[in-house]
């Protein structure tokens, strides 16, 4: 669930003194405890086995018809991996992508030199989904030819050759789900208000919005989904293949169908409510009990201090975020409004988002919905203590290449920060001492 605002945190950020360049450096992922992947506090016993039932659904392994041990039937005929967990699997599940890429194992026969090769995919990760600029849509990276129970579907991959020379591939990574319940949670109202709030910088954004009843979006790279109902059916179809209540049919490449002997596997939708079970877990559909799993997975946990970094740096940290600006756009907290599930009823959601599109210098040309080519949404920072890769690609493996990306809207934030400010914003410029005492915030959250 997957190159612009994916850009925006390089390798090195430098200021330059009058004689001297010093280096601010990511302390790199946190270690201890995930501090993520647990139910939110204050489920009731039913809900939490709901939650329990959706967190198994994310684990479960799908194939093509079932016959493989451990796995159930409906993967593809075309996909880019073969469970939910595997996508959201760091630091723990619901996360993002993991150090290790699973897609790796994935692969079936013949299908993995190419996208090697042409540096789609690799071993050391990260998860990732492809996107032609072309059409602005996904390219599964696997079909399901030469997997058990497909022996008479004989389909291509895309051309990712030809995409790849015509310079139009684009890659999106998993965004991680933690917390996911609270950001459905938070009213509309909440959100259009900050976005008509002035606001400092140059900064301006705006809210995506679905095109038929025109309410606010907000899941998604481009916050481009309205629910995580929504945006579980899309990514089962999207990513494992499998027709669902909300998407119920396969598909297929350049919006164009496979033919029916890759996918009549299965009376479609694959995926529906099982009318027959009379125990409730059973009853609802995958689609259904993922979007449990994430409506009431926790929040990533920020920590006071870690290793040798100490409160007082952290403190100091986030003071620098706020004065050069940064908190703007990753407002720090918003509070969900009257729920109907007491657990995310008036919570507060410290969420470093203001779930709004942004053009901060790294789009990747594909627009969705009235987020256009040029705009991401305001990444969540919660849980960034623990990220891997950062960027909507996966390009930034550091904080400070992350940060060193943007530009657009950011630029006059990312000229604060790196203390280059001239006239009125001079007095928001970062010191050395203050950009490292961020990066250390950054990575306690």
């Amino acid at each position: 669930m997957m190159f612009r605002l994916a850009r925006g945190i390089s390798t090195c950020v430098v200021l330059l003194t009058s004689t001297v360049a010093v280096a601010q450096t990511d302390p790199g992922p946190r270690g201890g405890t995930a501090g993520a992947g647990a139910r939110i506090v204050g489920l009731s016993i039913k809900e939490s086995k709901f939650f329990d039932a959706g967190r198994d659904a994310f684990l479960e392994i799908s194939s093509v018809a079932g016959a493989e041990p451990e796995t159930e039937p409906g993967l593809g005929p075309r996909f880019n991996l073969t469970s939910c967990g595997g996508c959201h699997a760091h630091p723990a599940l619901g996360g993002s992508s993991p150090a290790t890429n699973p897609q790796i194992a994935a692969a079936p026969p013949g299908q993995l030199n190419l996208l090697t090769s042409l540096g789609i995919i690799s071993s050391a990760g990260p998860v990732r989904e492809v996107r032609f600029s072309s059409d602005g849509g996904v390219h599964a990276l696997f079909t399901i030819v030469g997997l058990p129970g497909a022996e008479a579907c004989h389909i291509q991959q895309p051309d990712f050759a030809a995409a790849s020379a015509a310079g139009v591939l684009r890659f999106r990574i998993p965004t991680p789900t933690f917390g996911g319940g609270l950001i459905e949670a938070i009213p509309d109202a909440t959100i259009d208000a900050y976005a008509a709030a002035p606001k400092p910088f140059g900064i301006g954004g705006s809210v995506n919005r679905n095109g038929n009843d025109g309410t606010i979006t907000r899941f998604g790279w481009k916050a481009q989904n309205k629910s995580l109902l929504i945006f579980s059916g899309e990514a089962y179809n999207v990513e494992q293949g499998i027709s669902n209540e909300l998407f119920p049919d396969e598909r297929g490449e350049g919006g164009r169908p496979d033919p029916m002997a890759c996918h009549e596997k299965l009376t479609a939708p694959q995926d529906t409510v099982s009318y027959d079970s009379t125990q409730p877990q059973k009853v609802i559909d995958d689609v259904s009990n993922f979007a449990n799993f994430m409506r009431f997975l926790a929040a990533p946990a920020a920590v006071a201090s870690y290793g040798t970094i100490t409160a007082s740096q952290i403190t100091a940290g986030q003071a620098a975020f706020d004065k050069a600006g940064c908190s703007v756009c990753h407002v720090k907290s918003m509070m969900t409004g009257h729920h109907a599930n007491a657990a995310l009823s008036y919570k507060t959601a410290a969420l470093y988002s203001d779930l709004m599109v942004h053009d901060v210098d790294t789009g990747d040309g594909i627009a969705q919905g009235l987020a256009n080519g040029d705009q991401f949404r305001t990444a969540p920072l919660w849980g960034l203590g623990q990220r891997l890769f950062f960027l909507h690609d996966g390009s930034a493996t550091d904080l400070v290449q992350a940060i060193d990306a943007h530009g657009g809207e950011a630029a006059r934030v990312m000229n604060n920060f790196r203390g280059l400010s001239i006239g009125g914003d001079a007095a928001f410029n970062l010191n050395a001492t203050e950009r490292q005492n961020l990066l250390y915030f950054l990575r306690s959250l």
